[in-house]
């Protein structure tokens, strides 16, 4: 079935060849990563124990090519498609498990087949070298009189919020990912029905593993205009959940403001009850404002009811994830987070930006400044860094990290990126 797939890829993702050059766009970009990971110490407990655990500094360069390709086949069918390939040079630990401080979502839980991601080598890591490529978009648009129609591997995604999106669960990005430009590729049949102003029906399936349906996703989803409000309702089960989401965004005077929420039923078609405690609830609400015409800033506040409000009770969801971490998209451990953030326009060339995600219960943060420099037209280089702050782990007699705050534990994060695009 695998080959076969390959065949499939393979015809969707060049069409173009020999076709007329005029309806064809081709752009793309190159991006380089340099990363530098400097995890922290664990201090001992007990006095006999040594004073940290084997953590040293860390390093990794991602490159990465993304070519992507349109072709317009009539006036109501275009074809979309985009690959990357991806060569990376990183500590041998790292092709075993994420650098980064928080668990990556699997982004590929959401499709039905996919190429195989590792180039080379193809069988067993033994070196500091890996070769990956990813078929992030394989899709046909089509344009009808009443609806568009997207069938294919495309990017799905909702939400309002600037950072931690409780509706967005199908392939979201973490708080301290680098790349947040694409949205990862999954396989799906949507439909966008328009209706009167600024309004419409969306609805769709979005293929799990080998289609599998309790691994797939099924959604419906509303948007409107009313009260000067954005409005926009959800409904999604995904896995064997059930979600039911709300979207809100409107101006308050000059200043903007959102309001985003999600209620999870945890497999309710197997065991529903009213006292369900693998319930939760997850919701956004925050403002943003433009001091100035170089001056931005916003700020969020995110609860998380999946979440625990003691740090004794963190361990507990790493070693043993419930289902909202498992299937739900949810990583954030604690409860009730603020996460602010700021941008300062220096020169029309340069960008120094900072944002923050604050545990209001352990009163730890994660901090990320960060500075953008556009070098020439299309050309871009980064300086940035997290740094994790807060009490650090510690180590149990029985040789055990112990965590006493969400973000102390995190490593301090420091990397460097060009980007070209063309």
């Amino acid at each position: 079935m695998r080959k076969i797939f390959h065949i499939v890829v393979f015809l969707i993702f060049f069409p173009t060849i020999g076709f007329a050059q005029d309806n064809l766009d081709i752009s793309g970009y190159y991006k380089n990563f340099s990363v530098i990971f400097n995890p922290h110490e664990y201090n001992s407990a007990p006095d006999h124990l040594p004073g940290y655990l084997d953590q040293h500094v860390q390093g990794m360069v991602t490159n990465r090519l993304r070519i992507t390709a349109e072709y317009q086949i009539s006036d109501n069918i275009r074809w979309h498609g985009s690959y990357n390939f991806v060569p990376r040079v990183q500590d041998s630990s790292f092709f075993k498990q994420s650098g980064f401080a928080i668990p990556s979502v699997d982004k590929g839980r959401y499709r039905a087949y996919d190429i195989n991601r590792k180039v080379y080598p193809y069988n067993r890591q033994s070196g500091s070298v890996g070769i990956y490529q990813n078929l992030d978009r394989a899709f046909v648009s089509l344009a009808l009189p009443n609806a568009d129609v997207y069938i294919g591997r495309q990017p799905i995604a909702w939400g309002s919020a600037r950072v931690i999106n409780p509706t967005d669960i199908i392939a979201p990005f973490t708080y301290d990912e680098l790349d947040t430009e694409e949205r990862t590729g999954v396989d799906a049949i949507r439909v966008r029905i328009p209706l009167g102003f600024m309004g419409e029906f969306d609805f769709g399936y979005v293929a799990g593993k080998k289609f599998v349906f309790d691994r797939s996703a099924v959604f419906a989803r509303t948007k409107f205009y009313a009260m000067e409000t954005d409005v926009s309702l959800l409904l999604l089960k995904f896995q064997e959940h059930l979600m039911a989401g709300a979207d809100f965004a409107r101006s308050l005077g000059d200043a903007g403001f959102w309001l985003e929420a999600a209620y999870v039923l945890n497999k309710p078609f197997e065991d529903f009850t009213l006292q369900n405690v693998d319930n939760y609830f997850r919701g956004s609400v925050g403002l943003d404002y433009s001091f100035s015409g170089e001056t931005y800033g916003f700020i969020e506040y995110h609860y998380n009811d999946a979440g625990v409000k003691d740090n004794k009770d963190y361990s507990g969801i790493l070693l043993n994830p419930p289902a909202a971490y498992e299937d739900g998209a949810v990583y954030l451990l604690g409860k009730s987070y603020l996460a602010p953030g700021i941008s300062y326009q220096y020169t029309p060339l340069v960008t120094l930006a900072g944002q923050a995600l604050y545990n209001t219960a352990d009163r730890s943060m994660f901090l990320s400044p960060s500075l953008e420099y556009n070098i020439a037209q299309n050309v871009y280089f980064d300086l940035g860094a997290f740094f994790g702050i807060g009490k650090r782990a510690v180590i149990s007699e029985a040789l055990q990290p112990v965590l006493r705050s969400e973000f102390g534990t995190y490593p301090d994060i420091y990397y460097a990126s060009f980007r070209l695009y063309f």
